[in-house]
């Protein structure tokens, strides 16, 4: 009960039975309101095995230790109900995300981490592309090219200068172990696939383009201490060498050309339709950008 120290007059009866009868609010205790921040995890593209988002829960109750009363909550949305959200301006406080959502980047408050620099967005995980063979024989004949979310496989065979048929990323797999190609340009998905059924092959990283990157950016400055300390946890050694347990790498030290993470459908399309016309009537180099 709050303590009146000065009596300049006497209370009424009525005024006690008020005083009992309703609480002291808690910020006359002293004691703070929890505090919930809030993080959504879009996955665009396909990952390496088990979950994004539960690598991030992981992640968020290393930071309930460390912060008292605060609680990080992580959500998986698609990205279609993540922009559906998004354009009835509800937001979380952090945003995970790959190439294909459309984020408004005047939303996202710059920060720096790892080796990035200052961004709207840094990648916090990657994947890879490859060129997957049965034997030691790459040859450029007969691929089939795996096409399976919103990154660009086929720009990652132009800049490898590979040409091959494009395939949705299950049948492309299903058709390499068929014997039906010599060789499969696919991803980290693929190297999980392989190791689950068993399957050994011979693989090359194709490190000139990759878009597989999984980006985090921030979105609330009111919880800016509070996405500060996720964000130091998330690209903390200890947290960025267990990426190898959702079959993802680091995303520091990347090299090579990309697609800006902010890039509309448009742009995105018009990308792949260069890379895919190759330098015949447009310059696809244009469309892309180094990491």
């Amino acid at each position: 009960m709050k303590v009146l120290r000065v009596l300049p007059f006497l209370l009424t009866a009525a005024i006690l039975t008020a005083a009992l009868l309703f609480p002291v609010p808690e910020a006359e205790t002293g004691e703070a309101e929890p505090r919930i921040v809030h993080i959504w995890n879009v996955d665009t593209f396909e990952g390496g095995k088990g979950s994004r988002s539960a690598f991030l829960t992981r992640v968020a109750r290393q930071c309930e230790r460390r912060a008292e009363g605060v609680f990080f909550r992580v959500q998986s949305l698609t990205k279609a109900s993540a922009e559906a959200e998004m354009q009835q301006g509800n937001f979380p406080d952090l945003l995970s995300f790959g190439i294909g959502l459309t984020v408004d980047k005047a939303r996202c408050i710059p920060f720096s981490a790892a080796s990035f620099g200052v961004r709207s967005a840094v990648p916090w995980c990657r994947g890879a592309y490859y060129l997957f063979s049965m034997t030691e024989d790459f040859s450029e004949e007969d691929l089939v090219i795996s096409d399976g979310g919103e990154n660009l496989a086929c720009a990652a065979a132009y800049f490898a200068g590979l040409e091959g048929e494009e395939m949705d990323a299950l049948a492309a797999y299903l058709a390499f172990l068929g014997g039906e190609y010599r060789c499969l340009l696919g991803t980290q998905r693929d190297v999980s696939r392989f190791s689950a059924r068993g399957v050994n092959v011979y693989r090359q990283e194709l490190s000139e383009y990759c878009d597989l990157y999984q980006y985090i950016a921030v979105l609330r400055a009111d919880a800016r201490e509070e996405c500060a300390l996720f964000l130091e946890t998330l690209f903390s050694s200890d947290v960025q060498n267990a990426l190898s347990d959702i079959g993802m790498l680091p995303a520091r030290g990347a090299a090579g050309r990309t697609l800006n993470v902010f890039c509309t459908d448009a742009q995105r399309a018009e990308a792949a339709q260069a890379v895919r016309e190759g330098g015949n009537k447009k310059n696809p180099e244009k469309f892309f950008e180094t990491i």
